[in-house]
């Protein structure tokens, strides 16, 4: 009896994170709105504790901050953030994928390959959305690694982790699954053809693409 608690308080978690995430990243909850955590568990009719974990989880995402003497409210989201977090990986990224393509092994790309094919799984499957940008961002680093550029790598890292929560609503609210999935499809068969223009166009493409949708969900949510 006791060895399914866990399991049901896991349960119990993720239901509010599901919750919580749809109603920020929807702006049903407006950023800078506080996130009480005794109201949530009665709205909600759980205890705090999986409140608490769910918040937890959703700061890690970048989706709520927790603020001294204020507590947990959800984070604000900017289009002008939006346009230099995309600008510069539109730069960086293509630049870096000119410069991988060439050096290119089997092992690569049967790597991004297989990561793509658990990205199409968990785009299948909403319980799933935390791992979606996660994937993606390896899908697309895995296409860099053999530049073999250790410190752009590292950049590149930081800018996807800036972009996690933006990527997300993207995905989650504007319709870009279907997108971004024959995007990556094309992308890695132009890396296969060895075809360094078609590929570093159409990945600045994907990238500003997402930018323009990202800013329209933005706007919506700040009016």
């Amino acid at each position: 009896m006791s060895k399914a608690n866990p399991i049901v308080h896991k349960t119990r978690t993720q239901v509010v994170v599901e919750v919580l995430r749809e109603k920020i990243l929807s702006g049903e909850i407006a950023a800078g709105m506080p996130l009480r955590q005794s109201a949530l568990a009665d709205e909600m009719n759980v205890s705090r504790i999986p409140v608490r974990e769910a918040l937890l989880q959703l700061e890690a995402e970048g989706l709520v901050k927790f603020e001294a003497h204020k507590g947990a409210t959800a984070t604000k989201l900017s289009a002008v953030q939006v346009t230099e977090l995309f600008d510069l990986r539109a730069l960086i990224e293509t630049d870096l994928l000119a410069k991988a393509i060439p050096l290119m092994t089997e092992h690569d790309l049967a790597e991004a390959e297989n990561i793509l094919d658990l990205l199409d799984v968990a785009f299948q499957d909403k319980e799933q959305i935390e791992r979606w940008s996660g994937l993606n961002s390896q899908f697309h680093i895995c296409l860099y690694r053999a530049a073999n550029r250790p410190h752009t790598l590292e950049v590149v890292n930081g800018l996807n982790t800036n972009c996690d929560r933006y990527v997300r609503l993207e995905l989650f609210l504007a319709s870009g699954i279907p997108k971004a999935q024959q995007d990556h499809r094309d992308l890695l068969q132009f890396c296969r053809e060895g075809n360094v223009e078609k590929a570093a166009a159409l990945l600045r493409d994907h990238i500003l693409h997402a930018a323009e949708a990202i800013k329209v969900l933005v706007a919506q949510q700040e009016s």
